[in-house]
């Protein structure tokens, strides 16, 4: 049998974690997430998910919060380029 990773779309996986986050917590995840997932066809940050981060982070939190997906993503593309694990040499 195949392993599968937890995907965030499986209820019982989402289900099981949903208590080790608050709503702020989640809500960042899913800007996260949205702002990462741009080649899968993925629709990127919508209103739903903007909103939703607006409701727990002010103007300046969520600048701040934008600045650091794009940072992670940033430098996970670097590392993916250059073949290089993350952290292993900067």
């Amino acid at each position: 049998m195949e392993a599968r990773l937890p995907s965030q779309d499986d209820p019982e996986v989402s289900t099981a974690v949903r208590h080790l986050y608050t709503d702020a917590e989640r809500a960042a995840l899913a800007l996260a997430e949205a702002a990462t997932r741009l080649q899968d066809g993925a629709p990127g940050v919508t209103d739903e998910v903007w909103a939703a981060a607006a409701e727990h982070f002010d103007e300046k939190q969520l600048g701040a919060l934008t600045l650091e997906i794009a940072l992670t993503n940033f430098f996970n593309r670097i590392n993916h380029t250059l073949r290089e694990q993350a952290g292993k040499t900067w």
